[in-house]
Order: C-alpha cells, then sequence, then structure tokens
C-alpha cells in the first residue's frame, strides 16, 4: 500500500495506491493535463470496465477500448490517443509481466533494470521514467539500489512533480513550484 494521496477522490487514490496497472496508467496519462484528472482515469476505467484487468484490457479491440477512453467524460484531453497507448501498455504487462503492472518493479534488484523495464513502456520517455522511480520510492519504499541517480532532480526534496503529492497541500506547493519555474524560464528538471 502506497502513500499517494493526488486525485482528491479517495477511491481514486486507494486504486493507485493497491494496483499497479492503475498507477501505471496513471503516470501514462499524466500529461498536459491536472495531475489529478490524469491519476484519476484509471479509477473512470475501473468503472467503466466494472475492474481494472491488464490482460482483459489487452484482449479486447483497440478501437473499442478507444471508444470507452472517449465516453464523456474522456478520460484525458486526448482520449483516442491516450487509450491507444493505454491499450499498448496493457498488451505488454499482459505478455510480459502476467497482467500485473505491480510486477514491473516488484522482483527488481537495481535501478537500472527497474528503468529499463519502465522504459519498455509505451509513453515512458526519459523524464516520465525518473519521475515514476520517484514516486515508487518516495510513495511506496520501492527503493532499489541506485534509484536516487535514476529518478535525479525528482529524487530531492524540491515539490517538483506528482512523486512529491501525498495529499492536497502538497498538490498544491508542486503548482506553485511548477509555476514559478515556468515564469523563470526553467524545467521541473533545473
Amino acid at each position: 500500500m502506497g502513500a499517494f494521496r493526488i486525485t482528491g477522490d479517495a477511491g481514486a487514490d486507494e486504486l493507485l495506491n493497491t494496483d499497479g496497472t492503475a498507477l501505471l496508467i496513471g503516470m501514462l496519462l499524466d500529461q498536459q493535463v491536472p495531475m489529478e484528472w490524469a491519476f484519476r482515469g484509471p479509477h473512470t476505467l475501473a468503472g467503466r470496465l466494472g475492474g481494472l484487468s491488464a490482460t482483459r484490457i489487452a484482449a479486447m479491440g483497440k478501437d473499442e477500448f478507444v471508444a470507452i477512453c472517449c465516453e464523456k467524460p474522456a478520460i484525458h484531453r486526448f482520449p483516442a490517443a491516450m487509450g491507444r497507448r493505454i491499450h499498448a501498455l496493457c498488451w505488454i504487462l499482459a505478455a510480459d509481466y502476467g497482467g500485473d503492472g505491480a510486477a514491473v518493479w516488484e522482483d527488481v534488484d537495481s535501478a537500472v533494470e527497474l528503468e529499463r523495464r519502465l522504459s519498455g513502456l509505451p509513453g515512458f520517455g526519459p523524464e516520465k521514467t525518473m519521475i515514476f522511480v520517484a514516486i515508487l520510492a518516495k510513495r511506496f519504499g520501492v527503493r532499489p539500489d541506485g534509484w536516487e541517480e535514476i529518478a535525479g532532480p525528482f529524487a530531492d526534496a524540491e515539490p517538483r512533480s506528482a512523486a512529491d503529492v501525498d495529499g492536497e497541500e502538497a498538490l498544491e506547493r508542486v503548482r506553485a513550484w511548477k509555476s514559478s519555474r515556468r515564469k523563470s524560464g526553467l524545467s521541473k528538471q533545473d
């Protein structure tokens, strides 16, 4: 069980804290929308599907799944594109991790291996991978050897990303920090 409170919805947060697939999908959706909206997406999908199963999603036709993502309210600002990515993510989880998102990190001995696994997932580029490693370390106690190096600046105490959110006050601190960085022309990594 994690200590990740980001959506403002107890049920959505509980799903993120107890289901690795939900956590990966939430992180996948965390771009170009508010963080709480992105991380609420897995709970929305679970409600529409009667549960959240990577194996079930992978077995669905891509167009059928995308249509579910596009239902109002849509799970993302770009629901069709993100629906295709989620479908691809679930296909990999089903094929390589027994349909269990948490299997991506549960047996890793090193952060280098964790980085390799995450980087192989759709939508997980370098920064998203760094932030996810920091989420696992800071909110779930998953700290394989070398995690700080892989997480880079997201390993520090600055409130710079979703990894630093454990409630509404922390979410507002992250927003304020990001806003001040943007005004200064700096990125989350600076």
